[in-house]
């Protein structure tokens, strides 16, 4: 083969050769942005702190819009957030249901994880699909202790969800009236919220808990001036 021949050939290797590096490159980064939010949902805090330091996107998602600090919260796996969370993971980043790191809080009640993201500043008014702040989740759920400290954020506690209920309307129409409930209601009560705000059917809190056989629940709104 002549030299301008062979010289040629080399020539088409090493483009052949740099391309195939240059798709290594791209698909590299693909996988690092996989293992960062793979190790998030498992709680593989350590991972998640290598996949960071190799390049992932901290905000990259998932097939469901799920950022790596949505996994982790959701999943209660607090160290894994905090890692996160110092590297400067959004907790406002919504997911394909509206849901973000701070909204499924009040799903989980994890006041562990309530407190990692507090640091990254999460905005108490965001929404989930159902127009509720974190606070109204929890009350329906009987959190009680993630309702006692999320209170002490200044969180909205007479915010209206699209249902026209607020968390204290949720407390009694999907409660069953026992003790974590009516624990609910007491710290309610004392944070403030307005026991005779009605849903959009005007029935009002005390309404409901009678019509539910919620007498203790009855006695503590009867106590703070409901009517």
């Amino acid at each position: 083969m002549s030299s301008p021949g062979r010289r040629t050939v080399l020539a088409s290797l090493l483009t052949s050769l740099l391309a195939a590096c240059g798709n290594r490159g791209t698909k590299g980064e693909g996988v690092t942005d996989e293992e960062l939010l793979a190790a998030a949902a498992r709680g593989d805090a350590a991972a998640v702190r290598d996949a960071l330091s190799s390049g992932a996107d901290i905000e990259a998602r998932d097939d469901r819009r799920r950022t790596a600090l949505l996994l982790a919260a959701a999943a209660d796996h607090v160290e894994a957030a905090e890692v996160l969370v110092k590297a400067g993971a959004d907790p406002n980043a919504q997911d394909a249901r509206q849901d973000t790191p701070w909204l499924v809080t009040g799903v989980t009640g994890s006041v562990a994880m309530l407190h990692a993201l507090l640091p990254a500043g999460p905005d108490l008014t965001v929404r989930n699909r159902y127009g509720g702040v974190s606070l109204i989740p929890a009350c329906e759920r009987g959190h009680v202790d993630y309702v006692r400290e999320v209170l002490k954020t200044g969180i909205d506690v007479d915010h209206v969800n699209d249902l026209g209920w607020t968390g204290l309307l949720e407390a009694v129409i999907l409660g069953d009236g026992g003790p974590p409930y009516q624990e609910i209601v007491r710290l309610l009560i004392a944070a403030g919220a307005d026991v005779n705000l009605a849903d959009r059917d005007g029935v009002t809190s005390l309404a409901h808990a009678r019509t539910k056989s919620q007498t203790e629940v009855t006695t503590l709104l009867q106590a703070a001036g409901a009517r």
